[in-house]
């Protein structure tokens, strides 16, 4: 069956609870996943929008979450110990979560929230912090994935 990824604020393929989007409270949902690998060493969790008018916009990244950990609770990303795990620059240019927030009657947007399972406990980002970046860096060590899909429009 594989990894699996869930919300308890919307379920796959619906659409995005106001709150977690720039027009309500712009902050992350909350995620759950199960069925891991045994060998996974850490966690990278990600929100992508692949339907941005200049190409896939990076909304999140979250690396580094401990092996032990299988969900990241609501509002995680203002929230968050800045020592327990690393957040990524998004292409807000801001570090943690920014909701979604397509451009005015541009339809429905897919919010791809994606976990991946890593081979190693950290990764060398080398100071290059971009959601892009990391993303980048951890489809190097990812040994599974799994993804939520939610829509929003404005």
């Amino acid at each position: 069956m594989g990894m699996q990824i869930q919300s308890s604020a919307f379920k796959d393929g619906d659409r995005l609870p106001e709150r977690y989007s720039c027009d309500g409270e712009d902050m992350s949902p909350p995620l759950a996943w199960s069925d891991a690998p045994e060998d996974a060493r850490s966690f990278a969790v990600f929100c992508d929008d692949p339907d941005a008018p200049s190409g896939t916009f990076h909304h999140w990244a979250v690396y580094d979450i401990p092996k032990t950990t299988h969900e990241l609770p609501e509002n995680f990303a203002s929230n968050v110990a800045r020592s327990l795990v690393l957040q990524g620059t998004n292409d807000f240019g801001r570090t943690g979560y920014g909701g979604a927030c397509p451009p005015q009657g541009h339809g429905d947007h897919h919010y791809h929230f994606k976990v991946m399972a890593l081979d190693c406990g950290h990764l060398d980002t080398h100071g290059r912090a971009t959601c892009a970046d990391i993303e980048a860096m951890a489809r190097e060590h990812c040994i599974a994935e799994a993804e939520l899909v939610g829509t929003y429009s404005r």
